[in-house]
């Protein structure tokens, strides 16, 4: 009587759970339900609730028995406790009723795998194998919890099979954080919530050039084991700045054991006036507490535009590029970088550009955005000896890209009495401001830097005896 009562219990047939756990140990410890406890849900109570279930908890033992008795036509949820590679194959791919069933309705799935094998490759292959193949049966999961307790999840060519249009939320525990970015791809372009943990964040063995956008992505959670974190962000926003409080309260005081963490962020705030804006004094007072850490700030506003941007990062700086670089640049030694861009809505005076020398000193690769002239221009004239014009040196230059740029900056390049340049150059330039500055390519003390030039990219097609003979090394006219 008891146990009818039960059953007919919404709370109870709704989400139903077959299966045992035990807290003992670090993590709950799954014990599958005797036979007979089993045998009497099988073929008394799973026949008269069945209609009602919409959520089953099962391990791996008894899994196989409790969904080919009978059909779930509620069914949304699967919790698949200790599952086995050939358990899981034979129900939802080999028995073609149940991959039928299960492929459309089943919206959330836990998964946990736990060795069996003291194989290390045969194991780790198979908790690939099974969390590929998972979006190849639930054509319309939404929710996914898989978790591993003895290897985490790494990817090889498996992992290009693996994708869904439906996923939303995902949380997973990963081997190396080149894992993490191959889930980020793009794969899941619905993902709204991702909890990742990562066995190990150290310095990729490959280079993975994912650049996809995740436009859904709201909620972003990493942890991870090790002592040293390293973390490089760009965050668009339309409240507030990520700074030393945001990064106390959201990571640090999440990772008991971190020892290291070096990171590089920068914050963009649109539509927003310069009033609403943290100051640089305020985002610095956030590091108070960084003893162990030297942090570098820098906050600016764009007026025209209505955005805000501030960049925080450890120092020293060990990524090898620098975006948007502005006049509120501090200065500093960066040997690490080799590539940097420099944008702002004031114009870049000829000092600016040795500041930028003296911190780069290995820079490959310059990109400049700014359409305002020089305001001091003219000033050198009457001030030769004066150390803010002496000449900017980039000896190690090879791409340099004055495109979207005032004609006074293309001349503070080719100039060979401003700049000195290495030889075989690469530069990209809009047409109009190279032959104003150049004076429509007769002007003398352009010549130098020019001859230094092996590959022009421009936005026009020149055919002129002129314009070739004012760039005599260059390979593509």
């Amino acid at each position: 009587m008891r146990l009818d009562k039960i059953i007919c219990d919404p709370i109870f047939t709704s989400h139903l759970t077959l299966l045992q756990k035990s807290s003992d140990d670090v993590d709950d410890v799954i014990i599958p339900l005797n036979d007979t406890i089993i045998d009497r849900f099988c073929l008394q109570i799973l026949p008269k609730i069945h209609y009602e279930i919409k959520w089953l908890n099962i391990e791996s033992l008894s899994m196989e028995r409790i969904l080919c008795t009978i059909d779930y036509p509620n069914l949304y949820g699967l919790g698949l406790y200790k599952i086995e590679e050939e358990t899981f194959k034979r129900l939802f791919i080999d028995e073609i009723t149940l991959a039928h069933i299960y492929k459309n309705h089943i919206y959330n799935l836990i998964i946990t795998i736990v060795n069996n094998n003291n194989n290390e490759t045969s194991m780790k292959d198979f908790i690939t194998t099974i969390y590929t193949l998972i979006f190849n049966v639930f054509t319309n999961l939404r929710y996914l919890n898989f978790c591993s307790f003895s290897y985490d999840l790494s990817f090889n060519e498996k992992s290009s099979s693996c994708f869904s249009s439906t996923l939303i939320e995902l949380y997973v525990n990963l081997e190396r954080f080149e894992d993490c970015l191959y889930l980020l791809d793009g794969r899941f372009n619905q993902l709204r919530t991702f909890y990742v943990h990562i066995e190990l964040i150290s310095c990729p063995l490959i280079v993975i050039d994912n650049k996809k956008e995740l436009p859904n992505l709201r909620c972003f959670s990493l942890t991870c084991d090790n002592g040293t974190l390293a973390l490089y962000l760009v965050h668009n926003s339309t409240e507030i700045f990520i700074d030393g409080d945001n990064l106390t309260k959201n990571i640090i005081n999440h990772l008991l054991r971190l020892n290291k963490f070096v990171f590089n962020i920068r914050s963009i705030i649109y539509g927003l006036g310069q009033s609403c804006l943290s100051l640089k004094e305020q985002i610095d007072h956030t590091f108070i507490n960084f003893i162990n850490n030297k942090i570098i700030s820098c906050v600016d506003y764009f007026r025209r535009m209505k955005i805000g941007q501030c960049h925080i990062y450890s120092y020293p700086y060990t990524m090898r590029h620098y975006r948007r670089i502005t006049n509120n640049f501090l200065g500093g030694l960066f040997e690490c970088v080799r590539e940097i861009t420099l944008f702002d809505e004031c114009p870049f005076e000829h000092k600016f550009f040795i500041r930028i020398a003296q911190a780069f000193p290995y820079l490959k690769m310059l990109s400049v955005n700014n359409s305002e002239p020089q305001k001091y221009k003219q000033y050198r004239k009457s001030n030769d000896d004066n150390h803010n014009f002496s000449i900017v040196k980039y000896p190690h230059l090879t791409k340099l890209s004055l495109v979207c740029v005032h004609v006074d900056y293309v001349e503070q390049f080719l100039d060979n009495t401003k700049t000195f340049i290495s030889n075989n150059i690469s530069l990209d330039v809009d047409y109009c401001p190279l032959r104003k500055a150049t004076h429509n390519f007769t002007r003398n003390k352009m010549r130098i830097n020019c001859s230094k030039l092996i590959e022009l990219r421009i936005d026009k097609v020149i055919n002129s005896e002129r314009f070739t003979a004012y760039f005599p090394n260059i390979k593509n006219l």
